[in-house]
């Protein structure tokens, strides 16, 4: 395998520029995270080897100490980013107490002379008629948030935030309806709170998926507090963790977690909404 930062990769169906961290594939193109690249690079020079989150997080984060949760929380969103599914694997497969390997095939290419040419950047067909649809949507969803960043920069209400989608770590990645419906009952719940502004849910659903981080989001949404979560299983427990962080510091300024067996889920979504909307509230200040 070549350590040539110039070199692209062929992982499964995409092509991974080491140097720019873009995948191109069927004329889609997208840029990974720096720590997302790191990951991908990584696992990809060892295809077929298990390798532990203890390598994993030392290769991803060098020199920095970081919980598992970070490392699950990447793991998730480059698996998105690919397009793979964690119950049926054609990329990252999850090994039960020892790690992670890459299960797609992997092998070394070179980067064309000429750039008009390069496999980074095929020409795209015409876009469906619901394809356009979407763009046209997401690009108008892009262009309001961008006009509210351009605006002058404003100190926003100190009782103000905004509810992040929460994310499903679960190694089946079947909970995400569940953590969405969290989001949501918490989204009504802090609305209903006297004198606490909270960012509409369309504008915070744009950073689902997203390596944004909290001053990032606030600013755009123009809150001073950003709450997001969790939600995990380990055998028969669900545990919802939730975290409130302040903008302008990045301090976490509350955090808890919630284990409930599963059950009733409409029930427990708005039992763990209204503990964290209560518990949150009273931080904001």
């Amino acid at each position: 395998m070549s350590n040539s930062p110039s070199a692209t990769l062929r992982v499964g169906d995409w092509r991974v520029n080491r140097l720019t961290g873009e995948l191109a594939r069927d004329g889609a193109c997208l840029r990974l995270e720096e720590r997302s690249l790191r990951l991908l690079t990584c696992l990809a020079d060892r295809a077929g080897d298990v390798l532990s989150a203890e390598e994993l997080l030392a290769h991803a984060w060098p020199g920095v100490v970081v919980s598992p949760d970070s490392l699950y929380q990447a793991i998730t969103l480059l698996r998105r980013q690919l397009g793979d599914d964690a119950r049926n694997p054609r990329y990252i497969a999850t090994v039960s107490r020892r790690g992670y390997r890459l299960v797609a095939a992997v092998s070394d290419t070179a980067l064309p002379a000429d750039p008009a040419a390069s496999p980074l950047a095929p020409a795209a067909p015409p876009p469906a008629p619901r394809q356009r649809k979407r763009i046209a949507l997401f690009a108008g969803v892009a262009a309001v948030l961008a006009g509210l960043a351009a605006l002058p920069l404003a100190m926003p209400g100190s009782r103000s935030v905004a509810v992040l989608p929460f994310l499903d770590l679960t190694d089946e990645m079947n909970e995400e309806p569940f953590a969405d419906g969290i989001s949501e009952e918490l989204i009504g719940k802090l609305s209903r709170q006297p004198g606490l502004s909270v960012a509409p849910p369309g504008a915070s659903y744009y950073y689902k998926d997203k390596r944004a981080t909290a001053a990032e989001v606030a600013r755009a949404l123009k809150v001073a507090y950003v709450l997001d979560g969790s939600v995990r299983r380990s055998g028969g427990a669900l545990r919802i963790a939730a975290r409130l962080t302040r903008a302008a510091d990045g301090f976490v300024v509350w955090s808890d977690s919630y284990d409930r067996t599963p059950g009733d889920k409409l029930a427990i979504q708005a039992e763990i909404a209204t503990a964290v909307s209560r518990a949150a509230a009273a931080q904001l200040h």
